[in-house]
Order: structure tokens, then sequence, then C-alpha cells
């Protein structure tokens, strides 16, 4: 499905890791995926949330090497 976006966010607190991936996501073609790095253990419930409230899938998530890695894939235009 073409290439994934990664965005590095380790370090930041809550609720820029959100946004961030927010201001990415609305920049990205409908279907594009974006890999957000995160460190703030908030960033999982915030992830959760916010692809409920958005339609933005979050695929995965999984902690690697004391960082958090998110999957989200931008929903489709309605």
């Amino acid at each position: 499905m073409g290439d994934t976006t990664t965005l590095d966010l380790r370090g930041m607190t809550c609720p820029l890791p959100v946004l961030k991936a927010n201001k990415a996501l609305r920049a990205m073609a409908p279907g594009a995926r974006l890999t957000v790095l995160a460190t703030d253990p908030a960033a999982v419930k915030d992830f959760q949330a916010y692809a409920q409230e958005t339609g933005h899938a979050l695929l995965e998530w999984a902690e690697e090497a004391g960082a958090l890695r998110f999957l989200l894939q931008r929903r489709a235009v309605p």
C-alpha cells in the first residue's frame, strides 16, 4: 500500500504526539500509513481514543526498546 511515513516523537509528552500525528495524517493521502514513535506511556490511551474519534485506523501498537510504536492508517475520504 505504498510507503509508510515515520514520525519520531520520542521525548514529547501528551498531547503533543497525537497533535503532531493528526497534523501529519491530515496532509497524507487516504489509506496512507503513518508510524509514530513515542515514549510517553499516556500515548497508548491517547492514540486509541484518537482513532475512535477520528475514524483513522490504529492498525497496531507495540513497545520496542523502551519506545512505543504506533501504526496508523489515514481514513478514506467519505
